[in-house]
């Protein structure tokens, strides 16, 4: 499969395409910094400059030919304003959307958080909280999109090495989950069109990833 990821340098994404690259798929990575190109190389990736805050949608169709599938990896990062959490976070989310449908391709992952079901607590400081209205925003559009749509929150994220073993349901709870779990959650998802139309949250526990997509649904 070739799978566009928006976010390509973020450290999921590497992860993740380190995974498909062994796994015979053929990964592409969206990047806004050409320097980052020979990262996403190393990683077994195809890099494409493409500034998702600038693009058309024509333009960034046009990156999308071919693809069986996109991800939706991509943040503003640390550092960034309440600004960039919108227009990264929630529009980069729907531009992706809009050129994925232009191009015709129909399976798209989007990466959110957890967290984003409920309005941001009285004193959350003002760049998370419009981190989490940008994410809640970004699934929103998607689930209203005529498109074989999965969105994936994970819990908090680590650096850890991979288990293997996760929880993946409607409502996990609290928890943690490393990077390399995600990726490999993700690539599994890939592969699972029944997860289409699923919001699902994904923290560390007992279940074999393989398991656990099996059993995921709507």
């Amino acid at each position: 499969m070739r799978i566009v990821i928006a976010g390509g340098h973020g450290k999921i994404a590497r992860l993740l395409e380190r995974h498909l690259a062994d796994r015979g798929d053929t990964p592409v990575g969206l990047i806004r910094n050409p320097d980052q190109a020979p990262a996403l190389r190393a990683a077994g990736a195809t890099p494409v400059v493409c500034d998702l805050e600038h693009a058309d949608v024509t333009d960034l169709a046009a990156h999308l030919d071919g693809a069986d599938a996109v991800i939706f990896a991509a943040g503003a990062g640390p550092g960034s304003g309440a600004a960039r959490k919108d227009t990264v976070d929630r529009g980069a989310a729907a531009l992706l959307a809009d050129a994925a449908t232009h191009a015709g391709v129909h399976r798209y992952l989007l990466v959110s958080s957890m967290g984003v079901d409920k309005p941001p607590s009285p004193g959350t400081d003002d760049v998370w909280a419009a981190y989490l209205l940008a994410k809640r925003a970004a699934e929103d559009d998607l689930r209203a999109r005529d498109l074989a749509w999965t969105v994936l929150r994970p819990g908090r994220l680590t650096d850890d090495d991979p288990t293997g073993h996760v929880t993946l349901t409607r409502h996990a709870g609290s928890g943690a989950i490393s990077r390399a779990d995600v990726a490999l959650v993700l690539a599994a998802l890939l592969d699972a069109p029944h997860t289409a139309g699923a919001t699902l949250e994904l923290v560390a526990g007992p279940t074999p990833i393989a398991d656990a997509v099996t059993a995921a649904r709507t």
